[in-house]
């Protein structure tokens, strides 16, 4: 009987750890998609731009933001560290350059505009 306690209350630990872990992930993996659909307007100014999809890159760390431009799609790819901070900006013609990133993150993106302008709010 008691081992079967213990194997009973091994399998809550478990489980308890492994939901917190999973919302741990689902919390850091919803901050990184809004960060990149929120550094769009900034890189890509035209009024007339068209969020189409914003999910998690097929690189682990990335976020790819596809979104449309008149009539033609776009692309731009944010890289982020093991948390949620940004680290490499891409969009299909160049990188974001050290010191534009720097700008982007330390007088735009944490800005009451930059949550104005997320095309996924609108």
């Amino acid at each position: 009987m008691r081992s079967t306690h213990r194997w009973l209350l091994a399998a809550a630990v478990s489980a308890g750890f492994l939901g917190g872990l999973a919302a741990c992930q689902d919390t850091l993996r919803r901050e990184r998609v809004a960060t990149c659909r929120r550094a769009l307007p900034a890189v890509v100014p035209q009024a007339d731009i068209r969020l189409l999809r914003a999910a998690p890159g097929s690189a682990i760390n990335t976020v790819r933001v596809d979104y449309a431009d008149g009539d033609r799609q776009r692309w731009l790819t944010c890289r982020f560290d093991a948390g949620a901070t940004l680290v490499a900006l891409v969009t299909e013609g160049a990188n974001l350059s050290g010191p534009s990133l720097y700008m982007l993150k330390r007088f735009y993106l944490d800005t009451p505009d930059a949550e104005a302008a997320d095309p996924g709010q609108r």
